[in-house]
């Protein structure tokens, strides 16, 4: 599966970051990520909240290869988003 298209949307929260859209193969989508600020940056897979109060991922990478490749890929285009928005201001 190859990554066609990762959309960035910059939030002002203060540990949400972005939310990003990704595509794969320009026919199926992940909604509903976030890029998380901790005590570094991270990936957040889309989650829903179980009864008892946990969460648990509603779409994620199954294999390490492929969550590590995705993850840089979507950070290099949040950096790059953010790069972007400097110059405009």
């Amino acid at each position: 599966m190859k990554i066609t298209e990762i959309h960035i949307i910059l939030s002002d929260e203060k540990v949400v970051k972005a939310y990003v859209d990704i595509i794969f193969d320009n026919c199926f989508i992940i909604k509903g990520i976030k890029i998380i600020q901790g005590k570094k940056l991270f990936v957040s897979m889309p989650s829903r909240r179980k009864k008892n109060g946990t969460f648990v991922d509603i779409a994620h990478p199954i294999n390490n290869e492929f969550r590590l490749n995705m993850e840089l890929q979507i950070l290099k285009a949040y950096e790059q988003k953010l790069k972007k928005d400097e110059k405009s201001i």
